[in-house]
């Protein structure tokens, strides 16, 4: 599989060294590749690399490439979206249906000391859309309307194109085992 088609819980560079993704990130940010840049700095991103590397990496991607970025690379450094990534990889999708489950990043660094919480939901509308209406105020919930900075695509996009009474099921057991994992949770109904 190409890691262009690959999805980022899949994590196509796993096998790489450090000096394989540095130069795949150089030749991506050269040829204006989103995709491939982005899958370098996932894979950075899931080894633990610091904080003001996956900074840097972001914002130099963002220079070089932002029409092609995926929407599955979070726009800034987020300490526990690898944590993320293994608990969501837990849930599994048994039937078809039109529901999508999705999580999106909170700010709380002005009233917490870890500056970021999580809102688990579940809409018949794509992940992207949904945070549209939230923040529209549209049925929304008053953590991510006041609160919500942007979807966290990757770790859930597994769980997409759900039976409903499924995707309620999973919506409430994923906010649950985020919560037992340690991050602040809201929603999850």
């Amino acid at each position: 599989m190409r890691a262009a088609d690959a999805t980022p819980a899949s994590r196509p560079l796993r096998a790489a060294t450090a000096a394989e993704l540095a130069a795949r990130f150089e030749g991506a940010l050269a040829d204006g590749d989103g995709v491939a840049g982005a899958h370098c700095i996932h894979e950075r991103w899931m080894r633990g690399d610091m904080a003001v590397n996956i900074e840097a990496a972001l914002a130099q991607l963002w220079q070089r490439a932002a029409d092609s970025i995926p929407d599955w690379l979070p726009m800034r450094h987020i300490e526990w979206l690898p944590l993320a990534y293994e608990v969501a990889a837990r849930f599994r999708r048994e039937r078809g249906g039109r529901s999508h489950i999705y999580l999106v990043l909170l700010d709380y660094s002005d009233s917490r000391d870890e500056p970021h919480g999580v809102y688990v939901g579940m809409s018949r509308y794509l992940p992207a859309e949904r945070f549209d209406q939230h923040k529209a105020g549209i049925r929304a919930a008053g953590s991510v309307l006041r609160r919500g900075v942007e979807v966290l695509t990757g770790p859930t996009l597994h769980l997409r194109y759900l039976a409903r009474a499924e995707a309620a099921g999973i919506e409430e057991n994923l906010a649950e085992a985020l919560r037992a994992a340690g991050l602040f949770v809201q929603g999850g109904h």
